[in-house]
């Protein structure tokens, strides 16, 4: 089935390039670490091939985005909510912190002015992500979608019937 493997390895390319170029479009690209962890592997068995993707586990809910503790308005249709109890404590505040100290950002105090400390600033931020939640940004799931309909729907079923045809010709050969 050398005419399915090529359409599933550009169904495989074509996912994991645009949702790299998806995150760095969105200003997702901090560190790169999400953008290099993401990778695609293709697993053959038997008459069986699977695609799988994987990443970061903060991309999950980078892509799904996340329900806050009091208000989903955000993210209403993600599966993930802060404050349920079932994340790391503390996660998301050591997260913020990194950033805000390598973006060298920092609110400013409304009373005199002066910069907050980056422990303040990180501190603001975590809580209102925390209580409004994140909004999805769908840099995975809609280059996904979009592969799934050009790839495997349309190009999947042609290069199947390459395939068949492939191995009838060297089927009738072997016979003569």
């Amino acid at each position: 089935m050398l005419e399915v493997q090529k359409v599933i390895e550009r169904f495989r390319n074509y996912v994991i390039q645009q949702a790299r170029s998806n995150l760095s479009k969105q200003g997702h690209n901090n560190t790169k670490d999400l953008y290099n962890s993401l990778k695609g592997e293709i697993v053959t068995e038997d008459k069986f091939t699977i695609v799988g993707f994987q990443m970061l586990n903060y991309g999950t809910f980078q892509d799904l985005g996340v329900k806050g503790k009091t208000s989903s308005a955000k993210a209403p249709n993600s599966p993930f909510k802060f404050g349920s109890g079932t994340g790391p404590k503390g996660g998301l505040t050591k997260s913020i912190n990194k950033w805000v100290r390598q973006k060298g950002f920092q609110f400013r105090n409304k009373k005199n002015g002066r910069f907050m400390s980056y422990d303040s600033t990180a501190y603001l931020i975590t809580r209102s992500i925390f209580q409004k939640g994140i909004k999805p940004s769908l840099f995975f799931t809609k280059p996904f979608e979009a592969g799934y309909l050009k790839y495997i729907d349309t190009d999947l079923v042609k290069a199947f019937g390459q395939d068949i045809e492939t191995l009838i010709d060297y089927s009738l050969k072997d016979i003569k």
